[in-house]
This record gives structure tokens, sequence and C-alpha cells, in this order.
């Protein structure tokens, strides 16, 4: 006959496994139990191709994105828990408090907090695009920190221009065009995860709209005649993009579609779904 559980046995250790985990427990889990959590999923393996790709590891569980993403819904919206995660300075536990956080209850403060605090590009590209591009703060800290010397928060700065060009989709064109200085201001930084940022931030703001594909465009030109060579990859990398058959296809798409919403306003007009 089997023997029982011991009555001490700690709360943790009688956890079922995460496959087994219900939403309503994990919403209330305290900032250690998340962590065991997200040890049960990591693994070495995951650690080394996590290295190839350039993040930086030496606090790293080894834990995929879509593991970590799965336990975010479970989790659900939690700001006091995403204080306590991004504590904990582990790899992890840090994109995953990007995903849960509350942005109505993030302040300007908390976004510089934790942008000095920034150590590896996926973290950066979790908080702008889980978090930080969905905050009232997003347009101004972009442009704040597109001037910033530190490597990490230079590239949150674009990588939130890229998150917005895509996400905020009431942005007016004027928003973007405001921000294509910034790129040809910065293009010269050789840095890897700073051009690539640039570069990011460009091609998204060309792919919004016919009117911002011909303004990055006329960008990547000005960007190119700098001079330097991260500055040449930026605009050569953008050009191949922006100038290629699938974006012009979607842009005209998103051309008609724009004309056919405005014609259809106020009707009770149900073909709109054509383009989609």
């Amino acid at each position: 006959m089997a023997s029982r559980p011991e009555k001490n046995r700690s709360r943790v250790q009688m956890l079922p496994s995460h496959h087994q985990i219900p939403r309503t427990l994990l919403s209330q889990m305290t900032v250690e139990l998340v962590v065991q959590e997200l040890s049960k999923r990591g693994s070495s393996k995951a650690r080394e191709g996590m290295s190839r790709f350039g993040i930086r590891t030496s606090k790293a569980l080894g834990v995929s994105i879509p593991q970590i993403r799965d336990l975010a819904r479970k989790i659900g919206t939690n700001h006091e828990l995403a204080q306590q995660l991004w504590i904990t300075g582990i790899h992890e536990a840090r994109i995953l408090a990007s995903m849960v956080d509350d942005p109505a209850k993030v302040s300007e403060d908390q976004m510089e907090k934790w942008a000095l605090e920034f150590d590896s590009w996926d973290v950066v590209d979790g908080c702008c695009g889980n978090l930080f591009d969905k905050t009232g703060f997003a347009i101004r800290k972009a442009h704040e920190w597109s001037k910033r010397k530190e490597e990490f928060v230079k590239r949150a700065g674009f990588v939130l221009i890229a998150e917005l060009a895509v996400h905020d989709k009431k942005a007016s064109n004027q928003t973007f065009l405001d921000f294509l200085p910034a790129t040809v201001r910065e293009a010269s930084d050789e840095r890897n995860f700073v051009k690539k940022a640039v570069n990011w931030a460009v091609r998204q703001i060309g792919k919004r709209n016919s009117v911002l594909n011909s303004a990055a465009i006329k960008t990547c030109a000005e960007i190119r005649n700098s001079g330097s060579g991260s500055a040449k990859w930026i605009a050569a990398d953008a050009l191949r993009e922006l100038t290629s058959s699938s974006v012009r296809k979607k842009l005209a798409k998103i051309k008609i579609y724009g004309r056919i919403k405005s014609s259809s306003a106020g009707s009770n007009c149900h073909s709109i779904r054509i383009l989609s």
C-alpha cells in the first residue's frame, strides 16, 4: 500500500505539474511560486540556443517565449506581481513581468528604472512590444531614448518606434514623420543592437501606409548618404523590403481599404471584408 504524503510537505512540492495548474491558482501565486514554475520549464539546451542568438544567459533559466506566454495567460494582469518579478533579475521573469503588467498602472519612473536595467536585446523588445508601447508615455520615451548613449536604452527608443508603427492604429502620419529624423541621426551607430533597431523602425514606419512608405524611402537615401558602414547597411536592407512587390501589394490594399471604409461610413454596407 502506497504511503500517505507527509503532513509537512511544502506548498511548492504539493503543486501539480504546470500543465494541470488552474488559472485561478496561478493568478494568486507569489513571485516565489512563479519562479518555481519558470524553473520547471527551463532547460540547459534552451539556454545554449539563446546564447547563440546573442541573448545574455548568465541569469537565464532557458524557458521559451511560448512557454512564458502560456504562463502569462494563466496569471492574467497583475501589476504588483510584475514589479516583484522584475526585481528577481531572472531573465525570463523579467520578460514575464512585461507580459503581465498593467499598462495603465505603469509610470514614467518605472519605464526609466527598467530601461536602465536592460541587459539583453530580447528583454528590451519584450518590454517595448508587450507593455511600454501601450502606455501614455510611449511616444515621448521613444524620442528621448533614441538620443541616449546606453546601447539597450537607445535600442528601446527605436524598438518603441517600430512597435508603435505596428500597434498604434490611431496615431497620425505626422507622429511617424517626426520619428524619421532620429533614424538618420543615429544610423551611424555601429553597435549591432542599435543599428538593427534603427533599421526595424524605418521598415515598420514604411510599411504603415503609402504616404509613410514614400517618406521612409526618402529617409533611406539620407541615411545612405551619411557614409558609415552601419548607415549603408540600414538603408540597403530597409529599401530592399520597402520597395518589394509584397510590400507594394500590401500598401495598395491598405489604400483601397481606406477608400472603401470612407465611402461606406454611415451606410449599411458590409462589403469591406473583401480585402481580408
